[in-house]
């Protein structure tokens, strides 16, 4: 199909691939300047859609009349290792190449610069790759609900909160501060992600509640117990004896609450960071700031 459109759409000429690729520049001002993604997650759209745009000049297709065919043509080429791929792409990639068209395309119909979105009924590819399982909405309601109004069992549904509002890795978690926590701005600092690469964190009104009511009423108890260094005081979630939170503490009392809540499945920290980014991608969210929230390098990571 693309490369029928070769002689009708490729007429158009020069001017409507300028306007066009000025279009590519104003969506990258905008993901940079009003959605606030990183410098490296802008540089990653930007060499995806140099790709599109070079099968767009290769086949004589004009990219702001792009047509669903079109899309489907270019994702084929991809996985074949025809131009514009310098060889076969795996589907991962694959699907990462068709979300930064897609995202393009999501920007310009809802500026009103095009008055169809040529990647809305294109499928992204299938993978393989096993994945763990998401639980439930309801389910995470009832893991979060299962602690007791206690000194620990705020402190539980705040540890639980956090992972799950915030998806971090437990290593994040129990790496912990309470200076990386700022409530008034519902947010935390995560220091302890893989290659050591600091984020902020949005954390949602409920995990701000938990954390809130555990740092006020739970902590300072805590506190009163501890048997360690004055360097292990400053950790945000501590264990029975006032010392900071272990893997193996946080392990043990997620466990013991899916065991109170009554959930079938199996329930790790991965688990709820997973759950986390699969309803924000149900929700509708952009698989790139998902990416960036979870501090993954890569976006095949994220994908789910």
């Amino acid at each position: 199909m693309a490369e029928a459109n070769r002689g009708s759409r490729g007429s158009k000429g020069r001017r409507s691939q300028q306007r066009f690729l000025g279009w590519i520049d104003e969506y990258l001002t905008h993901i940079s300047s009003e959605r606030g993604l990183s410098t490296n997650t802008v540089a990653a759209y930007r060499r995806d859609l140099g790709t599109w745009t070079r099968f767009c000049a290769e086949t004589g297709i004009d990219g702001a009349d792009a047509r669903p065919d079109d899309v489907t043509e270019y994702l084929t080429r991809l996985r074949a290792g025809r131009p514009p791929a310098r060889g076969p792409l795996s589907d991962s990639s694959v699907a990462r190449m068709l979300v930064s068209v897609r995202s393009l395309y999501r920007f310009l119909a809802t500026e009103g610069l095009i008055d169809h979105d040529p990647t809305a009924k294109v499928g992204s590819p299938k993978r393989g790759r096993s994945i763990p399982k998401a639980i439930s909405l309801e389910d995470v309601e009832l893991l979060i609900d299962a602690p007791p109004d206690d000194v620990l069992g705020r402190r539980d549904r705040a540890i639980l909160e956090t992972l799950y509002g915030a998806g971090l890795r437990i290593s994040e978690l129990v790496g912990l501060d309470v200076d990386d926590v700022d409530l008034d701005e519902g947010s935390v600092l995560v220091r302890m992600g893989k290659g050591r690469k600091g984020r902020r964190v949005p954390l949602g009104r409920a995990a701000r509640r938990a954390v809130g009511d555990y740092i006020s009423r739970s902590r300072t108890d805590l506190l009163g117990r501890a048997r360690s260094s004055p360097a292990a005081r400053g950790a945000l979630f501590l264990n029975a004896r006032g010392g900071r939170l272990s893997r193996q503490g946080c392990w043990k009392l997620l466990k013991s609450h899916a065991e109170r809540a009554g959930l079938e499945t199996r329930v790790s920290p991965h688990t709820l960071r997973h759950s986390f980014a699969t309803h924000m991608l149900d929700a509708g969210a952009d698989i790139r700031v998902v990416q960036e929230l979870l501090g993954h390098a890569s976006l095949a990571t994220t994908q789910v």
